[in-house]
């Protein structure tokens, strides 16, 4: 792979982001976010799987059988997410009691195995790293955004529960933008989530085609002032 750095970081966080552009791992993304919390909780697990296992798949790369790969990488991915599971079980016990079942679902993530396959297997170690934290940023950056809207929307507060992350300290870090705020139920519940998506990866589009406009109006100049010269 002879990606640059800098390409694998545009791509990850931008261009082909997990969530907006590959469409990927929508299940979690759109079951747990219904807090910011909850969004950066998920956010770094699967960060750490997507970096974890993209190192180990990138160190083992010419030792396995391409017959076998797919087996190996998914060994791979499941060990890795079982040892996190485990030690948000231990540290994060109220967070992981909520994300339930998501934190292991991640061995079912297409974006992870995908990376390992796509990339991990075929690039050097720091590639590899560099690509999966890429990754797993981007799509933890979608998973907080779009808790932070649901969680505002549908209870006008912005953080709430935070201790379950931070510990007691936590709690001074809610902040409650609407006093007396009855709710908007739609917004926690699935299709809310559904709603958020499509509008962030509507912004990102129209984001993408007025920066396409901007690049392409240099060229338009040049060309034009090109045009006479060459008659």
């Amino acid at each position: 792979m002879d990606k640059s750095y800098s390409d694998i970081n545009r791509e990850g966080l931008w261009s082909n982001n997990v969530a907006l552009v590959q469409v990927l791992g929508l299940c979690p993304l759109l079951a747990v976010t219904a807090t910011t919390i909850n969004g950066l909780g998920l956010g770094i697990a699967t960060t750490l799987t997507l970096v974890l296992s993209s190192l180990i798949v990138s160190l083992i790369r010419n030792s396995v059988k391409p017959e076998v790969r797919i087996p190996i990488f998914v060994l791979v991915i499941a060990s890795v997410v079982t040892a996190i599971e485990l030690a948000m079980n231990a540290y994060f016990h109220e967070l992981y009691k909520i994300l339930g079942i998501f934190v292991p679902l991640i061995v079912t993530n297409c974006a992870i195995l995908g990376r390992a396959e796509a990339f991990a297997s075929k690039t050097t170690p720091d590639k590899a790293v560099l690509d999966a934290l890429m990754m797993g940023l981007g799509f933890a950056a979608v998973l907080v955004v779009l808790g932070a809207m649901r969680e505002i929307i549908g209870q006008g507060t912005l953080l709430t529960q935070a201790h379950l992350m931070f510990g007691e300290a936590g709690r001074m870090l809610t902040i409650t933008l609407i006093e007396d705020y009855r709710g908007f139920l739609l917004a926690i519940l699935p299709p809310g989530a559904f709603i958020g998506l499509g509008l962030l990866v509507a912004l990102k589009n129209v984001i993408d085609e007025k920066n396409k406009k901007k690049a392409a109006k240099p060229t338009a100049i040049i060309e034009t002032k090109l045009a006479p010269a060459s008659l």
